[in-house]
């Protein structure tokens, strides 16, 4: 009985095998020939030209100068002169504190000086009158020696009260504080009768120079040389892009004297006049730095470009209508009538290159030529994509009873 079950399980499974071998589906000649039909694309041609070097970065708006006033004693605002959001001149008046101390000491100098002075005038008489008796005879040289040490004691005491008295005087200017340079007032912390001393954590005010102003940002530092040579050959011209503004035109100030490890950056800044207040302290904008002429540069449509692997390459149409897979690299992005193209090394000039439909290419494949809108056309139609929006046709239904 157990040899009959298995006598037929086997000859089962050899009827399913045989079965599957017979309505198998066999491969449709159509897909080999798409396999092998030429994938349309879109070529461009590169070319060399002198393309102007400008590096473009987003920079961020900096006072040229910026300060906070705090004061450098321990006092009582009496009057604030100015209001918040004023534009000052240099040693425009900012505060009076409460200098009426220091003021009253300043006084006591001058009259101690005036006092030493004095003294000091009556004793040179002393010794002028002990020299003339001594050369008649009349005194010892002792007394002469006596009145020419009081002299001498009375000028150290003049020159030490001429000291302290400048030193009250250097006080009592702390209780007016004054714009080191022009600039803007920002926010006032402080009013008339506000107790203010060294070290308070808020300042008084802030004071911000806007014009000129500078704009710090970062560039590749495969941009250094470049920099550096542009710099020392003379002023290197900037730009400034405000949003909705009109374009600034500066200079390059500042390169830094590291490259930033963690980023490979280089930072930069550039100074532009200001009268208009287009550019903001803290606000970012787009700057341009013009570095000269690169001679006889590749140019070709940023579309190009593909990245794999390895690195970026381009896809070069040889004259059997066949690619190769180029490598190069891209140096920066222009644009031209808002197309973008790419400055490329590692490719001529005058090469045909794929610069649409090269997502599905291969090394040696085969592909035709068309125009931009019939080269997206006719890659849907050779990968069997539809256009955006469009559905698939239904598939066909047996019919009943079939």
């Amino acid at each position: 009985m157990i040899r009959h079950a298995a006598g037929w399980l086997f000859g089962g499974a050899v009827v399913a095998v045989v079965a599957y071998a017979a309505f198998k589906p066999a491969s449709k000649p159509a897909d080999a020939a798409a396999a092998t039909r030429p994938v349309p694309v879109v070529v461009a041609l590169s070319h060399s030209e002198d393309v102007p070097v400008r590096l473009e970065a987003q920079g961020l708006v900096q006072s040229h100068k910026q300060v906070d006033i705090r004061p450098q004693v321990a006092s009582t605002v009496r009057q604030v002169h100015v209001r918040e959001g004023q534009e000052v001149k240099a040693g425009q008046l900012l505060f009076t504190l409460d200098g009426r101390a220091d003021a009253a000491r300043t006084a006591q100098g001058d009259a101690q000086v005036a006092q030493i002075q004095a003294q000091l005038a009556d004793a040179e008489r002393s010794l002028a009158r002990s020299r003339e008796l001594l050369r008649k005879g009349f005194v010892a040289q002792g007394a002469v020696d006596s009145s020419q040490a009081s002299v001498d004691a009375l000028r150290a005491a003049l020159a030490a009260n001429q000291a302290a008295r400048d030193g009250s005087r250097v006080t009592l200017g702390y209780q007016t504080l004054v714009a080191p340079f022009a600039g803007r007032v920002g926010a006032i912390d402080v009013h008339e009768g506000s107790l203010v001393q060294p070290g308070m954590a808020a300042p008084m005010l802030s004071l911000n120079q806007l014009d000129p102003v500078d704009v710090s940002f970062t560039l590749p530092q495969r941009e250094l040389s470049r920099l550096l040579a542009a710099q020392a050959a003379g002023v290197v011209p900037a730009q400034a892009l405000p949003d909705g503004g009109k374009p600034l035109d500066g200079k390059l100030v500042f390169i830094d004297n590291a490259v930033d490890a963690s980023t490979g950056a280089i930072r930069v800044k550039a100074e532009f006049a200001n009268p208009q207040r287009s550019l903001w302290p803290g606000a970012f904008v787009r700057v341009a730095v013009a570095l000269g002429v690169d001679k006889q540069a590749v140019v070709l449509p940023i579309g190009a470009v593909q990245t794999g692997p390895d690195g970026q390459f381009v896809y070069v149409v040889a004259a059997d209508s066949t690619v190769k897979r180029q490598p190069i690299a891209l140096a920066r992005v222009l644009s031209r009538d808002g197309k973008q193209f790419g400055v490329v090394t590692g490719l001529a000039g005058q090469q045909k290159v794929v610069a649409e439909g090269g997502q599905n290419l291969r090394p040696g494949g085969k592909v035709v030529e068309t125009k931009p809108e019939a080269g997206k056309a006719g890659e849907r139609k050779a990968t069997g994509a539809q256009p955006d929006g469009a559905k698939p046709a239904a598939e066909a239904k047996p019919a009943k009873g079939a």
